[in-house]
């Protein structure tokens, strides 16, 4: 999100290169605008570092919307990041869930805890020390615990007939990466509103082949090698020093 300090630096640049684009009309006013237009660069590179520190906790406020749309899935995700310097934040975001698989030739259920850390970078550095919104960019490596229950299943073939079977309980793991781009503003002294697309990579496909869960709370279905997904979150900042 552009702010106005941000507006006010792309203002000060296009004039810069009007400047420039003058000086060819005579030797004597091409020193002076050079002059003029590396003192306009330099003030506006040479910004002194922001230092403020900023602690973030955050909730998806999605996740009880799909909990409510979908009865055969649930989960919950919270959020956190903290302002390390140069528009870079560490973040780290956790949450459990579970799946119900409930059809005629299979019946199982699933639990789940997942972490996620990564960090986020924002594209636009801001200038104002009060201005903490924008457009970030993110890496994460993601890890989740899965606990599947005994599988009830059936076989139907049409010259032997139907035959029933059962799969052991069993503990699973998924790992994935995952790239996030989204946007983040804040609404009114420390109370952030934002989104996160995100682009999600299993890593261990072949240890979820036998029965893989209908869906992994923190990565999405876990027969898929790729997912895609949104969050919207609602935070908090708490914000200290200079």
């Amino acid at each position: 999100m552009l702010t106005q300090s941000s507006l006010k630096y792309i203002f000060i640049l296009l004039f810069s290169f009007l400047l420039t684009g003058a000086v060819d009309a005579t030797a004597q006013q091409d020193t002076v605008v050079a002059a003029d237009t590396v003192a306009i660069a330099d003030s506006a590179v040479r910004k002194p570092e922001l230092t403020t520190h900023q602690l973030v906790v955050g909730f998806d406020i999605a996740g009880p919307l799909r909990n409510a749309l979908d009865a055969s899935r649930y989960g919950y995700e919270i959020a956190a990041d903290y302002y390390l310097h140069k528009e870079l934040y560490l973040a780290a975001e956790a949450g459990w869930g579970g799946c119900k698989a409930a059809y005629t030739d299979l019946k199982y259920t699933t639990t789940n805890a997942f972490l996620r850390l990564g960090f986020n970078k924002v594209l636009i550095a801001r200038e104002n020390s009060k201005d903490w919104g924008g457009l970030l960019l993110g890496l994460r490596l993601g890890a989740a615990s899965v606990g599947r229950s005994v599988a009830d299943y059936m076989v139907t073939d049409s010259l032997w007939g139907g035959s029933a079977g059962t799969l052991p309980a069993k503990n699973l793991g998924a790992y994935w990466v995952e790239v996030t781009a989204g946007v983040r503003v804040e609404l009114y002294k420390g109370l952030l509103a934002g989104w996160n697309v995100r682009g999600k990579f299993l890593l261990n496909t072949k240890q979820l082949e036998e029965l893989a869960p209908l869906n992994i709370s923190g990565y999405g279905r876990g027969d898929k090698n790729s997912v895609f997904d949104i969050n919207f979150y609602l935070s908090y900042a708490i914000r200290w020093g200079r």
